[in-house]
């Protein structure tokens, strides 16, 4: 009889079938013994349930599918307010294909437990995978011994004699003040000036020179320096970011965003990025110490010379000292914006103590004076309230643990989270609790926050225990320096914004969708 291939699939049919029914029982063997195992350890533990996400289904795929889909659309953060307002535990589970769990939760007491008080039990988990291709091993995206180092080395950094240096910030602010009177009578994009503005004060901060993003052919005038890639720097680093915050919220599928426009941004911040650190290797340490002013490449050369760690960590900052600064004037100003009698007050505030116009006392805008100025703090509080710089975070067992609350009918229960489980903590919900900020928490209200009483965990805008932000001051400084700098050069803000709430385009850190239009003169 010949061979043929009908015959052969015939033949090897049975096996195949038989072979499928094993895997699959298999399959469903191990979950069984994965969930009885789970639920035997929480029992032990005294822990119950939380409620599991009802529109999940059983592999929880799809709703990994609509968080990609509300965040193209800019309804991420919203997307996860709306579905929080149906679990009035503030927790909730999520599982994937029927074993793996994320926790979804808002409660301050479980953010507390993740981010200090069971911190041990906690790691980044597969943020290195998501984050590697753009920041490589940095302090945003190591565990472990390697995030210590890099925290011991970066944290001399941002003491108070850099963070209070606000001089550096007024070349800056004059190339911005061009560009807004340019607009005068105009609706413009303020936000797309603020993120060429810290794109410009970090590269210099981090540097030692800026690469002038907003010396264009609009103001007829050429940057003072020639810096190679510098033209290209500033969108490959958005659109990097785009595709890193894709690989983050898409968690264990993350590897299959890694196209070839995401490779090209990447190769084009790093040109950049290496051309800085290669300068800073060639100089001999008697050089590095004749620098004039602050720079904080000099200052990290002098602890090592591996170019790889340098560019990673400045890379590292770069997110931070750029996207955060950039985002919290960005939502600030639109704010201020669409409430006239708050931009009132403020000028009010700033201009009665330091002067406006021609008359601006701009050496008496110093660190210690800013820090006086109740009304912006607020604003800036309020601000980060609502708008809080990285809305949604995530953080990975490394051990079967608990959480303290979120379990059972009352929630009051700690609820058992298994070795492996995600979870995410979303503080863009949390800030917006009304049990903490009353039946307006959805307003943007400065005024609260002159009685507000201590919130602790329930306002955590830059995160909190041994991973507190280092640089949260460093922002707030560069923040309350721009805005009282506007406030003396602008008396009038106007809104040309008709969408509220406005969507919100998250990267690694939030900003608006379309931009913040107004009118400034």
């Amino acid at each position: 009889m010949p061979i043929t291939v009908e015959s052969v699939v015939d033949s090897i049919i049975p096996y195949l079938t038989k072979w499928y029914s094993v895997v699959t029982i298999a399959g469903i063997v191990y979950i069984l013994a994965i969930n009885l195992s789970n639920y035997i350890n929480a029992k032990r533990l005294g822990c119950e349930n939380p409620e599991y996400l009802k529109t999940a289904g059983w592999t929880g795929v799809f709703t990994l599918m609509e968080v990609v889909k509300a965040k193209n659309a800019g309804r991420l953060a919203d997307y996860g307010d709306d579905t929080f307002k149906e679990y009035p535990n503030n927790t909730f589970y999520l599982t994937i294909v029927g074993v793996l769990k994320i926790v979804f939760t808002v409660d301050p007491e479980n953010i507390k437990a993740v981010l200090a008080t069971q911190f041990n039990d906690f790691s980044l988990g597969t943020r290195h995978a998501h984050f590697k291709p753009l920041l490589g091993d940095g302090i945003f995206t190591l565990d472990g011994e390697g995030w210590k180092h890099s925290r011991s080395m970066l944290r001399p950094q941002f003491a108070r004699e850099q963070i209070a240096h606000v001089k550096s910030l007024e070349p800056h602010i004059q190339i911005l003040a061009k560009h807004i009177k340019l607009n005068k009578g105009k609706t413009f994009d303020l936000q797309e000036l603020f993120f060429r503005f810290t794109v410009d004060t970090a590269t210099e901060f981090l540097f030692g020179e800026s690469v002038h993003s907003l010396y264009d052919e609009k103001l007829g005038i050429r940057p003072p320096n020639e810096i190679p890639g510098r033209e290209n720097f500033a969108q490959a680093f958005n659109i990097s970011q785009h595709y890193l915050a894709t690989r983050s919220y898409s968690q264990m599928f993350y590897w299959l965003t890694n196209n070839k426009e995401f490779r090209e941004c990447n190769a084009k911040v790093h040109y950049l990025a290496k051309y800085f650190v290669d300068k800073a290797l060639s100089l001999s340490p008697e050089e590095l110490e004749k620098a004039s002013g602050y720079i904080f490449l000099y200052e990290l050369v002098k602890i090592t010379r591996n170019p790889k760690v340098l560019q990673d960590q400045l890379l590292n900052i770069m997110v931070a000292g750029r996207d955060t600064t950039a985002g919290l004037l960005s939502f600030a100003m639109f704010e201020l914006a669409r409430n006239p009698e708050m931009w009132a007050k403020l000028r009010h505030e700033i201009v009665s103590e330091f002067g406006e116009g021609e008359d601006a006392r701009v050496e008496d805008l110093t660190f210690e004076n800013l820090k006086k100025c109740k009304y912006l703090k607020a604003v800036l509080d309020e601000t980060l309230r609502l708008y809080p710089s990285v809305p949604i975070n995530f953080r990975t067992s490394t051990k079967n643990t608990t959480l303290p609350r979120g379990g059972g009918k009352d929630g009051n229960k700690p609820i058992y989270v298994p070795k492996g489980s995600t979870v995410a903590y979303t503080v863009y919900k949390t800030h917006r609790l009304e049990e903490y900020y009353g039946k307006d928490s959805y307003d943007f209200k400065p005024e609260r926050w002159e009685n507000i009483k201590r919130l602790g965990w329930a306002y955590v805008p830059f995160n909190g225990g041994p991973r507190i932000c280092l640089g949260q001051q460093f922002a707030l400084t560069e923040a309350s320096y721009v805005i009282a700098r506007l406030a003396q050069i602008f008396p009038t803000l106007k809104s040309k914004d008709e969408q509220y709430p406005p969507q919100k385009l998250i990267h690694l850190t939030m900003s608006h969708f379309n931009g913040v239009f107004v009118e400034m003169e």
